[in-house]
Protein backbone atom coordinates (compact mmCIF):
# COMPACT_ATOMS: atom_id res chain seq x y z
CA UNK A 1 0.00 0.00 0.00
CA UNK A 2 3.02 2.57 1.25
CA UNK A 3 4.43 1.77 -2.82
CA UNK A 4 0.77 2.98 -4.19
CA UNK A 5 0.46 5.92 -2.08
CA UNK A 6 3.97 7.29 -2.30
CA UNK A 7 3.66 6.92 -6.33
CA UNK A 8 0.41 8.49 -6.42
CA UNK A 9 1.50 11.08 -4.33
CA UNK A 10 4.67 11.94 -6.19
CA UNK A 11 2.74 11.74 -9.53
CA UNK A 12 0.24 14.90 -8.22
CA UNK A 13 3.11 16.42 -6.78
CA UNK A 14 4.54 16.25 -10.49
CA UNK A 15 0.77 17.40 -12.22
CA UNK A 16 -1.50 18.13 -9.98
CA UNK A 17 -4.90 16.68 -9.00
CA UNK A 18 -6.27 13.71 -11.11
CA UNK A 19 -9.07 11.99 -12.27
CA UNK A 20 -10.52 9.96 -10.49
CA UNK A 21 -10.70 7.61 -13.40
CA UNK A 22 -6.79 8.00 -13.46
CA UNK A 23 -6.54 6.97 -9.44
CA UNK A 24 -8.38 4.39 -10.50
CA UNK A 25 -5.84 2.99 -13.39
CA UNK A 26 -3.03 3.73 -11.57
CA UNK A 27 -4.49 1.74 -8.47
CA UNK A 28 -5.70 -1.35 -10.06
CA UNK A 29 -3.44 -1.86 -13.05
CA UNK A 30 0.10 0.00 -12.19
CA UNK A 31 1.97 -2.56 -14.17
CA UNK A 32 4.40 -3.42 -10.45
CA UNK A 33 2.07 -1.91 -7.83
CA UNK A 34 -1.57 -2.36 -9.13
CA UNK A 35 -4.16 -4.47 -7.01
CA UNK A 36 -5.16 -6.81 -9.90
CA UNK A 37 -1.58 -6.81 -11.34
CA UNK A 38 0.14 -8.25 -8.17
CA UNK A 39 -2.88 -10.88 -6.66
CA UNK A 40 -5.42 -13.06 -6.75
CA UNK A 41 -8.29 -10.78 -5.06
CA UNK A 42 -11.20 -13.69 -5.33
CA UNK A 43 -12.26 -15.92 -2.20
CA UNK A 44 -12.12 -16.29 1.30
CA UNK A 45 -8.32 -15.51 1.59
CA UNK A 46 -8.82 -12.33 -1.14
CA UNK A 47 -10.99 -9.57 -1.02
CA UNK A 48 -14.33 -10.59 -2.35
CA UNK A 49 -16.78 -13.24 -3.73
CA UNK A 50 -18.39 -13.61 -7.48
CA UNK A 51 -20.96 -15.02 -8.34
CA UNK A 52 -19.01 -18.27 -10.21
CA UNK A 53 -17.15 -18.34 -6.69
CA UNK A 54 -20.84 -18.52 -4.73
CA UNK A 55 -22.07 -22.29 -6.84
CA UNK A 56 -21.45 -24.28 -9.58
CA UNK A 57 -25.37 -23.33 -10.68
CA UNK A 58 -24.48 -19.93 -11.96
CA UNK A 59 -21.78 -20.65 -14.75
CA UNK A 60 -23.73 -24.29 -15.49
CA UNK A 61 -27.13 -21.95 -15.86
CA UNK A 62 -24.81 -19.04 -18.41
CA UNK A 63 -22.97 -21.70 -20.04
CA UNK A 64 -26.46 -23.43 -21.61
CA UNK A 65 -27.98 -19.80 -22.03
CA UNK A 66 -25.09 -19.55 -24.35
CA UNK A 67 -25.31 -23.07 -26.09
CA UNK A 68 -29.15 -22.72 -26.25
CA UNK A 69 -28.46 -19.11 -28.40
CA UNK A 70 -25.79 -21.33 -30.65
CA UNK A 71 -28.38 -23.38 -31.39
CA UNK A 72 -31.15 -21.07 -31.81
CA UNK A 73 -29.10 -19.07 -34.56
CA UNK A 74 -28.10 -22.63 -36.14
CA UNK A 75 -25.06 -23.43 -34.78
CA UNK A 76 -22.32 -21.96 -36.27
CA UNK A 77 -18.80 -23.08 -37.08
CA UNK A 78 -16.59 -22.25 -36.08
CA UNK A 79 -17.19 -19.91 -33.39
CA UNK A 80 -15.83 -18.15 -30.30
CA UNK A 81 -16.18 -18.39 -26.81
CA UNK A 82 -15.32 -15.68 -24.83
CA UNK A 83 -14.90 -14.09 -21.06
CA UNK A 84 -13.72 -10.86 -20.00
CA UNK A 85 -12.32 -10.53 -16.63
CA UNK A 86 -12.21 -14.40 -15.82
CA UNK A 87 -11.06 -14.18 -12.16
CA UNK A 88 -10.10 -17.85 -11.42
CA UNK A 89 -11.53 -19.10 -14.30
CA UNK A 90 -14.43 -20.38 -12.29
CA UNK A 91 -17.14 -19.32 -14.61
CA UNK A 92 -15.49 -20.49 -17.32
CA UNK A 93 -14.90 -24.20 -16.23
CA UNK A 94 -18.57 -24.35 -15.29
CA UNK A 95 -19.39 -23.36 -18.52
CA UNK A 96 -17.34 -26.24 -20.16
CA UNK A 97 -18.06 -28.49 -17.90
CA UNK A 98 -22.18 -27.94 -18.61
CA UNK A 99 -21.82 -27.69 -22.30
CA UNK A 100 -19.89 -30.76 -22.76
CA UNK A 101 -23.07 -32.62 -23.47
CA UNK A 102 -24.14 -30.18 -26.38
CA UNK A 103 -23.64 -32.45 -29.58
CA UNK A 104 -21.10 -30.25 -31.65
CA UNK A 105 -20.48 -26.97 -29.19
CA UNK A 106 -17.20 -27.93 -28.81
CA UNK A 107 -15.67 -29.14 -31.26
CA UNK A 108 -16.93 -25.89 -33.22
CA UNK A 109 -15.51 -23.73 -29.77
CA UNK A 110 -12.28 -21.64 -29.67
CA UNK A 111 -11.93 -20.10 -26.14
CA UNK A 112 -10.63 -16.87 -25.53
CA UNK A 113 -9.94 -15.47 -22.16
CA UNK A 114 -9.63 -11.39 -22.11
CA UNK A 115 -7.20 -10.91 -18.73
CA UNK A 116 -4.77 -8.65 -17.97
CA UNK A 117 -3.69 -9.52 -14.58
CA UNK A 118 -0.40 -12.67 -15.07
CA UNK A 119 -1.33 -13.45 -11.58
CA UNK A 120 -4.72 -14.78 -12.88
CA UNK A 121 -4.29 -16.21 -15.87
CA UNK A 122 -1.91 -18.78 -13.92
CA UNK A 123 -5.12 -19.19 -11.60
CA UNK A 124 -6.98 -19.37 -14.84
CA UNK A 125 -4.82 -21.90 -16.76
CA UNK A 126 -4.71 -24.62 -13.46
CA UNK A 127 -8.86 -24.10 -13.05
CA UNK A 128 -9.74 -24.63 -16.95
CA UNK A 129 -7.21 -27.36 -17.62
CA UNK A 130 -7.54 -27.01 -21.66
CA UNK A 131 -6.35 -25.44 -24.32
CA UNK A 132 -6.94 -21.55 -24.32
CA UNK A 133 -5.89 -18.40 -26.02
CA UNK A 134 -5.20 -15.45 -23.74
CA UNK A 135 -5.59 -12.18 -24.89
CA UNK A 136 -5.17 -8.19 -23.73
CA UNK A 137 -7.97 -6.44 -25.10
CA UNK A 138 -11.54 -7.23 -26.80
CA UNK A 139 -10.44 -6.26 -29.75
CA UNK A 140 -7.69 -9.01 -30.37
CA UNK A 141 -10.79 -11.12 -30.77
CA UNK A 142 -10.90 -13.35 -34.09
CA UNK A 143 -13.79 -12.08 -36.65
CA UNK A 144 -16.17 -15.23 -35.78
CA UNK A 145 -19.78 -16.00 -34.33
CA UNK A 146 -18.82 -14.62 -30.63
CA UNK A 147 -21.06 -16.08 -27.47
CA UNK A 148 -19.48 -13.81 -24.90
CA UNK A 149 -19.85 -13.59 -21.11
CA UNK A 150 -18.83 -10.77 -18.83
CA UNK A 151 -19.50 -11.32 -14.60
CA UNK A 152 -18.22 -8.19 -12.81
CA UNK A 153 -16.21 -6.72 -15.43
CA UNK A 154 -17.12 -3.59 -16.78
CA UNK A 155 -17.39 -2.46 -12.60
CA UNK A 156 -14.22 -2.28 -12.56
CA UNK A 157 -13.17 0.26 -15.64
CA UNK A 158 -12.18 3.57 -14.00
CA UNK A 159 -14.88 6.06 -14.31
CA UNK A 160 -14.95 10.24 -13.97
CA UNK A 161 -17.38 11.63 -11.39
CA UNK A 162 -18.86 14.91 -12.40
CA UNK A 163 -21.00 17.35 -9.80
CA UNK A 164 -23.89 19.24 -11.93
CA UNK A 165 -23.58 23.00 -11.10
CA UNK A 166 -25.58 25.30 -13.26
CA UNK A 167 -25.51 24.15 -16.88
CA UNK A 168 -22.36 22.85 -16.24
CA UNK A 169 -20.23 20.75 -14.52
CA UNK A 170 -17.26 20.43 -11.50
CA UNK A 171 -14.99 17.29 -12.69
CA UNK A 172 -14.09 15.31 -8.46
CA UNK A 173 -10.31 14.94 -8.53
CA UNK A 174 -8.27 13.11 -6.01
CA UNK A 175 -5.85 15.42 -4.61
CA UNK A 176 -2.76 15.46 -1.94
CA UNK A 177 -2.19 17.76 1.00
CA UNK A 178 0.47 17.20 3.85
CA UNK A 179 0.93 13.71 2.57
CA UNK A 180 -2.89 12.54 2.61
CA UNK A 181 -5.00 12.05 -0.08
CA UNK A 182 -8.71 13.95 -0.57
CA UNK A 183 -11.30 14.77 -3.07
CA UNK A 184 -12.14 17.76 -4.51
CA UNK A 185 -13.77 19.39 -6.99
CA UNK A 186 -12.48 21.05 -10.35
CA UNK A 187 -14.36 24.67 -12.18
CA UNK A 188 -17.05 24.94 -13.36
CA UNK A 189 -17.25 24.00 -17.46
CA UNK A 190 -19.45 22.34 -19.87
CA UNK A 191 -19.43 18.36 -20.48
CA UNK A 192 -20.64 17.92 -23.98
CA UNK A 193 -21.19 14.02 -23.68
CA UNK A 194 -23.28 14.85 -20.36
CA UNK A 195 -25.62 17.71 -21.85
CA UNK A 196 -28.57 14.75 -21.86
CA UNK A 197 -28.21 14.98 -17.91
CA UNK A 198 -29.21 18.38 -17.59
CA UNK A 199 -33.25 16.97 -18.21
CA UNK A 200 -32.46 14.57 -15.24
CA UNK A 201 -30.53 15.89 -12.59
CA UNK A 202 -30.11 19.15 -10.36
CA UNK A 203 -27.60 21.50 -8.86
CA UNK A 204 -25.27 19.34 -6.27
CA UNK A 205 -25.89 15.97 -8.32
CA UNK A 206 -23.07 13.40 -9.10
CA UNK A 207 -23.29 11.46 -11.98
CA UNK A 208 -21.03 9.09 -12.90
CA UNK A 209 -18.84 8.09 -16.50
CA UNK A 210 -16.87 5.46 -17.91
CA UNK A 211 -15.10 6.26 -20.70
CA UNK A 212 -14.35 2.50 -21.67
CA UNK A 213 -16.96 0.91 -21.65
CA UNK A 214 -19.07 2.48 -24.22
CA UNK A 215 -16.34 1.47 -26.87
CA UNK A 216 -16.19 -1.86 -25.31
CA UNK A 217 -19.81 -2.45 -25.98
CA UNK A 218 -19.48 -1.13 -29.11
CA UNK A 219 -16.88 -3.09 -30.35
CA UNK A 220 -18.55 -6.94 -28.50
CA UNK A 221 -21.90 -5.85 -30.26
CA UNK A 222 -20.36 -5.14 -33.69
CA UNK A 223 -19.07 -8.84 -33.89
CA UNK A 224 -21.91 -10.18 -32.99
CA UNK A 225 -24.17 -7.93 -34.87
CA UNK A 226 -21.84 -8.82 -38.11
CA UNK A 227 -20.91 -12.35 -37.22
CA UNK A 228 -23.83 -13.59 -34.69
CA UNK A 229 -23.65 -14.63 -31.19
CA UNK A 230 -24.72 -13.01 -27.74
CA UNK A 231 -23.03 -11.55 -24.97
CA UNK A 232 -24.20 -11.64 -21.43
CA UNK A 233 -23.17 -8.76 -19.14
CA UNK A 234 -23.44 -9.17 -15.44
CA UNK A 235 -22.59 -6.59 -13.27
CA UNK A 236 -24.14 -4.26 -10.34
CA UNK A 237 -25.63 -0.68 -11.47
CA UNK A 238 -28.76 0.24 -12.85
CA UNK A 239 -30.36 1.85 -16.39
CA UNK A 240 -28.38 5.34 -15.57
CA UNK A 241 -26.10 6.38 -13.35
CA UNK A 242 -27.10 8.71 -10.56
CA UNK A 243 -25.27 9.17 -7.11
CA UNK A 244 -21.17 8.11 -6.06
CA UNK A 245 -20.79 4.77 -6.34
CA UNK A 246 -17.28 4.41 -6.02
CA UNK A 247 -16.59 1.69 -3.66
CA UNK A 248 -13.71 -0.27 -2.34
CA UNK A 249 -13.32 -3.76 -0.57
CA UNK A 250 -10.47 -5.27 1.38
CA UNK A 251 -11.04 -8.52 3.38
CA UNK A 252 -14.77 -8.80 2.32
CA UNK A 253 -15.03 -5.26 4.06
CA UNK A 254 -16.31 -1.72 3.05
CA UNK A 255 -13.18 0.65 3.28
CA UNK A 256 -12.95 4.24 1.90
CA UNK A 257 -12.01 4.83 -1.37
CA UNK A 258 -8.61 6.54 -0.80
CA UNK A 259 -7.80 4.33 2.46
CA UNK A 260 -5.70 1.92 0.92
CA UNK A 261 -5.16 2.34 -2.59
CA UNK A 262 -3.51 -0.42 -4.59
CA UNK A 263 -4.42 -2.65 -1.87
CA UNK A 264 -8.00 -2.98 -1.84
CA UNK A 265 -10.52 -3.68 -4.69
CA UNK A 266 -11.96 -0.31 -6.37
CA UNK A 267 -15.45 -0.43 -8.51
CA UNK A 268 -18.25 1.78 -9.35
CA UNK A 269 -21.79 0.44 -10.62
CA UNK A 270 -22.54 -0.27 -13.88
CA UNK A 271 -24.25 2.52 -16.02
CA UNK A 272 -26.05 0.04 -18.72
CA UNK A 273 -27.85 2.22 -20.46
CA UNK A 274 -24.99 3.50 -21.67
CA UNK A 275 -23.79 0.60 -22.74
CA UNK A 276 -27.15 -0.36 -24.75
CA UNK A 277 -26.71 2.69 -26.53
CA UNK A 278 -23.31 2.06 -27.93
CA UNK A 279 -23.91 -1.72 -29.45
CA UNK A 280 -24.92 -1.73 -33.04
CA UNK A 281 -26.90 -4.95 -32.10
CA UNK A 282 -30.00 -5.99 -30.71
CA UNK A 283 -30.08 -5.37 -26.67
CA UNK A 284 -32.94 -7.16 -24.10
CA UNK A 285 -34.25 -5.44 -21.51
CA UNK A 286 -32.23 -4.68 -18.53
CA UNK A 287 -33.16 -7.87 -16.37
CA UNK A 288 -32.42 -8.63 -12.28
CA UNK A 289 -29.83 -11.46 -12.00
CA UNK A 290 -32.08 -13.23 -10.05
CA UNK A 291 -35.44 -12.96 -12.19
CA UNK A 292 -32.42 -14.36 -14.90
CA UNK A 293 -31.70 -17.36 -13.13
CA UNK A 294 -35.19 -18.39 -11.96
CA UNK A 295 -36.20 -18.38 -15.96
CA UNK A 296 -33.24 -20.58 -16.67
CA UNK A 297 -34.22 -22.96 -13.90
CA UNK A 298 -31.94 -22.54 -10.93
CA UNK A 299 -34.56 -23.59 -8.51
CA UNK A 300 -34.88 -26.70 -10.29
CA UNK A 301 -31.21 -27.71 -10.22
CA UNK A 302 -30.41 -26.67 -6.87
CA UNK A 303 -33.37 -29.17 -5.96
CA UNK A 304 -31.44 -31.91 -8.09
CA UNK A 305 -28.14 -31.13 -6.59
CA UNK A 306 -29.99 -30.97 -3.10
CA UNK A 307 -31.25 -34.69 -3.46
CA UNK A 308 -27.92 -35.82 -3.05
CA UNK A 309 -26.88 -33.71 -0.01
CA UNK A 310 -27.17 -33.22 3.55
CA UNK A 311 -26.04 -31.51 6.40
CA UNK A 312 -23.38 -28.91 6.00
CA UNK A 313 -23.03 -29.68 2.11
CA UNK A 314 -27.03 -29.11 1.88
CA UNK A 315 -27.15 -25.95 3.92
CA UNK A 316 -24.75 -24.45 2.05
CA UNK A 317 -26.52 -25.02 -1.50
CA UNK A 318 -29.47 -23.36 0.04
CA UNK A 319 -27.88 -20.38 0.98
CA UNK A 320 -25.60 -19.97 -2.17
CA UNK A 321 -29.27 -20.19 -3.94
CA UNK A 322 -30.24 -17.44 -1.51
CA UNK A 323 -27.49 -15.48 -2.31
CA UNK A 324 -27.75 -15.85 -5.97
CA UNK A 325 -31.59 -14.96 -6.49
CA UNK A 326 -33.21 -13.23 -3.23
CA UNK A 327 -33.49 -9.21 -3.19
CA UNK A 328 -31.96 -8.71 -0.36
CA UNK A 329 -28.93 -10.71 -1.87
CA UNK A 330 -27.63 -10.51 -4.76
CA UNK A 331 -30.92 -10.94 -7.16
CA UNK A 332 -31.74 -7.27 -7.33
CA UNK A 333 -28.49 -5.67 -7.16
CA UNK A 334 -26.52 -7.06 -9.69
CA UNK A 335 -28.40 -7.61 -13.34
CA UNK A 336 -27.75 -8.83 -16.78
CA UNK A 337 -28.16 -7.29 -20.42
CA UNK A 338 -27.98 -9.46 -23.21
CA UNK A 339 -27.38 -8.58 -26.88
CA UNK A 340 -27.74 -10.43 -29.62
CA UNK A 341 -28.09 -9.82 -33.85
CA UNK A 342 -31.03 -7.92 -34.27
CA UNK A 343 -31.87 -10.66 -36.57
CA UNK A 344 -32.12 -13.73 -34.59
CA UNK A 345 -34.53 -14.18 -31.18
CA UNK A 346 -32.80 -13.08 -27.48
CA UNK A 347 -30.86 -15.25 -25.68
CA UNK A 348 -33.45 -17.45 -22.75
CA UNK A 349 -33.51 -15.57 -19.72
CA UNK A 350 -34.72 -12.58 -21.15
CA UNK A 351 -38.50 -10.93 -21.28
CA UNK A 352 -37.65 -8.79 -24.27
Amino acid sequence: MTGMRDHLLARMEASGPMTVADYMADCLLHPTLGYYTTRDPLGAAGDFTTAPEISQMFGELVGLALAQAWIDQGQPAPFVLAEAGPGRGTLMADILRATRAVPGFHDAMQLHLIEASPVLRDKQRETIGRDATWLDSIADLPELPLFFVANEFFDALPIRQFVRDGAGWRERRVMAENGKLGFALGGVAPVEVLHYRLEDTKDGDLVELCPAAPGLAAEIGRRIESHGGAALIFDYGDWRSLGDTLQAVQAHEKVGPLDAPGASDLTAHVDFEALAIATPSAHTKLTAQGVFLERLGITARAQALAARLQGDALENLIAAHRRLTHPQEMGTLFKVLGFYPTTQIAPPGFDT
